[in-house]
């Protein structure tokens, strides 16, 4: 049962990671031992799971019915295997994270140095990227997410909060009568950072008014915050940011904020773990680190 379970998890480390090589390097093992696994698996079963070329492998149908019933099962008795360990309370094992790509870079990759310091027996993979992943057939244990969550098919544990804000830098405000409303944003350039379809408006909160919407007709348009905040600092305009990104800037006064007082609502930053796993020792101490220092954001 042992070697069956082995060559299980062998196999959907190779499905998940598309990759041999990176299976056996997420598993701590040789190129070798994975191979051996998946074809022992498939010489037990009589069929033919993984198509492999050069290049690439694909599942077979036989492959990917297995792969369907195969990830369940493995997630119960990882469930089970992480109760027992909760009894010791020490937090081991691997630990798979997922982030935004400049929030995990600013915020979240020097808190995975501290934890694996406090923690020697745990191994932190960190993926970071602006997509959203899906966290079972990826095996993510925990994915941080900014913004309200429309998946209800998760559980999520709120760890802080941002906000979007507009800066610009000192070198385009000058000689410029810097906008006192929204509406007087389109006399300006403005720079507009998105992670998904562009955005078509720009959305405020006046005191008088209720909430009012701009519409954008930007000047620079990126999938990347840090290239929207470069432009920034370089006087290109005024650009849409979350806190977080610009708390250095703000500090140094290589931007300012302005329209402070159209500040948008509290957005809330959020962790989030499948519903079929078990909150192990391991989660529920790094997101105990990571909440410790949600002030920064």
């Amino acid at each position: 049962m042992a070697d069956r379970l082995r060559q299980m998890r062998a196999y959907l480390a190779v499905c998940d990671a598309r990759s041999f090589s990176e299976a056996s390097r997420r598993l701590g093992v040789a190129p070798s031992v994975v191979t051996r696994l998946v074809g022992a698996l498939e010489a037990d079963l009589g069929v033919v799971l993984l198509q492999r070329t050069t290049r690439a492998i694909a599942l077979t149908d036989p492959g990917a019915r297995f792969l369907e019933r195969c990830r369940p099962i493995l997630a119960q008795v990882e469930e089970a295997e992480l109760a027992a360990q909760q009894e010791r309370g020490v937090p081991r094992g691997r630990l798979t994270v997922s982030a935004p790509l400049l929030f995990g870079r600013m915020h979240l990759a020097p808190l995975v140095s501290d934890f694996l310091g406090l923690y020697p027996d745990v191994q932190v993979e960190l993926g970071l990227t602006d997509r959203i992943v899906n966290l079972i057939e990826e095996g993510v244990d925990v994915a941080l997410r900014i913004g309200r969550l429309a998946d209800s098919g998760l559980i999520a544990r709120r760890l802080g909060s941002t906000r979007r804000i507009l800066v610009a830098s000192p070198s385009y405000l000058e000689g410029r009568e810097a906008p006192a409303r929204p509406e007087d944003l389109s006399q300006h350039r403005l720079i507009v950072f998105h992670t998904a379809a562009p955005e078509r408006e720009w959305r405020f909160a006046d005191p008088e008014r209720g909430m009012i919407s701009v519409q954008l007709a930007p000047r620079f348009s990126t999938n990347s915050a840090d290239a929207a905040i470069d432009h920034a600092l370089r006087g290109g305009g005024i650009a849409s940011v979350f806190r977080y990104q610009v708390a250095g800037a703000l500090r140094d006064g290589t931007l300012i904020e302005i329209l402070r007082g159209h500040a948008s609502d509290e957005i809330p930053v959020q962790a989030i773990f499948p519903t079929n796993r078990l909150l192990s020792n391991k989660v529920r101490a790094f997101l105990d680190l990571v909440e410790d220092h949600a002030w920064q954001w």
